[in-house]
């Protein structure tokens, strides 16, 4: 786990609210927050978990299936 006492995070350009996901990319890490509770629990990934999650989102892996909806 990094030290997270000197991240820098930010959220997308795109949100318009203060419930959003913030990022800081740390010591070769990515490190996620819920924007609404900056004391609470973080996840970290490794730049490879990073961009496989990111190649699945490109990949439409997490689409929601119609017949969830």
């Amino acid at each position: 786990m990094p030290d997270l006492s000197r991240a820098v995070w930010r959220k997308s350009s795109h949100s318009c609210s203060t419930a959003c996901v913030e990022v800081s990319f740390i010591e070769g890490s990515i490190a996620i927050r819920d924007s609404k509770e900056p004391s609470g629990p973080v996840l970290c990934f490794s730049r490879e978990e990073w961009q496989a999650f990111l190649a699945g989102i490109r990949d439409r892996e997490f689409d929601i299936p119609d017949s969830a909806l």
